[in-house]
């Protein structure tokens, strides 16, 4: 018998989720936790009914505010289920502690082979410093939808750079063993979007192998998701958007690297790898923790 799947929330990450896990043969239904309309699969109206059910795999795709509330509930009713909570973890720092169930974050990234060559690559090597950059418009990422009215430009729901694009900080902490330190931080609302909240963030620390530097904003036209490290005797530089490694060394010998992936490649590797008990690279619950309590040191460098 197949693997019943609950889906909490059903907004565009919701049905990326529903839309992906049908295909896989190990799934035999999905139901969603939602006030909206749902058609294609089975509705579940009031989050009491998740013991009846009884699903073997849960993701929490809600706005992020809502994550602890789903989160706590679930694991107090619940055991030994799998859930996958989407990023962030939650919008603020909880000390939530997790007993019946296992809990996954789903920072896919970890995922993108452009990510695990690099890991692999730097792993015994000396690093003097990485430059990390997550550039992107926020008005075109949702089609249909009024960027104003979206989560990300809504503190309230958790929205803004550093909660929206974390994978950034959790594939450092997760590239270089560890952030370390966070120098300097400034996160602001530099732009004329109409949202409120931040859409710029600089970020400066040192990790157990190298110092850092980050950059995340929400208005650039240009589209950008990088990753350059700088070591002896060589320069790696990962595309993220292009799927394309470049590497170059003392000598100017350069070595270039392309992946052609598929659409949505890295969610589904992440669903394939926990429901398979291969669990190596998914981000575990104590790592997504991990995250929240480097955001809060972020967030007081601007307090």
């Amino acid at each position: 018998m197949g693997l019943k799947v609950l889906i909490i929330g059903y907004g565009s990450i919701g049905r990326k989720h529903a839309n992906l896990l049908r295909k896989l043969k190990s799934v035999s239904s999905i139901y969603i936790l939602t006030k909206q309309k749902c058609k294609k699969f089975k509705k579940l109206n009031s989050l009491k009914d998740v013991k009846i059910i009884n699903p073997d795999y849960i993701i929490i795709s809600s706005r992020s505010n809502l994550h602890y509330k789903y989160l706590n509930y679930l694991d107090k009713i619940i055991k030994n289920k799998i859930i996958l909570v989407e990023k962030p973890l939650f919008h603020k720092n909880f000390n939530l502690k997790i007993k019946n169930n296992k809990v996954f974050v789903g920072y896919n990234l970890r995922f993108h082979p452009v990510i695990n060559f690099i890991k692999r690559y730097i792993k015994n090597k000396n690093i003097f410093l990485s430059n990390i950059t997550c550039k992107s418009y926020l008005p075109n990422w949702r089609k249909n939808r009024s960027y104003m009215k979206s989560n990300s430009a809504k503190k309230s729901y958790g929205g803004g750079v550093l909660l929206e694009l974390s994978h950034e900080i959790d594939y450092i902490n997760w590239m270089f063993d560890g952030i370390k330190k966070i120098d300097h931080a400034k996160i602001s609302k530099i732009s004329n979007l109409k949202i409120d909240t931040e859409d710029y963030a600089f970020i400066e620390g040192k990790s157990l192998r190298s110092y850092f530097n980050l950059e995340l904003n929400f208005f650039s036209k240009l589209e950008e998701r990088k990753i350059a490290i700088y070591g002896k005797n060589f320069s790696i530089i990962g595309d993220l958007i292009n799927n394309k490694i470049t590497i170059s060394d003392e000598n100017r010998n350069k070595k270039i690297l392309n992946y052609n992936l598929e659409k949505n490649y890295t969610y589904i590797k992440e669903h394939r790898s926990i429901l398979s008990n291969d669990k190596k690279i998914a981000c575990s619950y104590k790592e997504g923790k991990k995250i929240m309590f480097i955001i809060d040191k972020i967030r007081k460098f601007n307090k």
